[in-house]
Parts: structure tokens; sequence; C-alpha cells
């Protein structure tokens, strides 16, 4: 997790809870929960709406199944690569 051990993590954790105080470390720790779980569902949504756009727009769907046809031929002339 970002290269961080476990000493640093308690280290960060110690300075947060002297900044903030015992009361205001719930508060901010759910408030964070909630901004990553609206970001998650940000991008979930912007990864849906690309698919659906590679649906939809034949010329997009033409180069889509011909990369497709492209890597299936690739993996019958050199099966070793992935």
């Amino acid at each position: 997790m970002f290269g961080l051990g476990v000493p640093e993590l308690i280290v960060i954790l110690v300075i947060a809870f002297v900044f903030f105080g015992g009361k205001k470390l719930p508060e901010i720790g759910a408030g964070l929960g909630k901004a990553i779980g609206s970001f998650k569902k940000g991008i979930n949504e912007v990864e849906e709406t690309a698919a659906d756009l590679k649906k939809s727009l034949p010329v997009v769907k033409e180069i889509t199944e011909v990369r497709e046809s492209l890597e299936q031929a690739r993996k019958i002339i050199n099966p070793a690569d992935k």
C-alpha cells in the first residue's frame, strides 16, 4: 500500500490523533470512506459508458472486432505470448 509499512502507518495515525483529536477521527474516516466509495462509483459509471459506446458505435465495434481477431491470430502464431 504505497510502500508504507506498519510502523509508518502507526506514526501517521498517532499524528492524526494528536492533530484532530479522538472525536473527529471517526467523522474524518467516515467522510473519507464515502469519498472513496463515490469515486469508485464514478469510475464504474465511466467504464460502463465506455463499454456502451464501444457497443453502439459501428466504427468502434468493427475496430474492436478486428483487434480481437488479431489477438486470436497472434495467439495461434505464438502460443507462448500472452
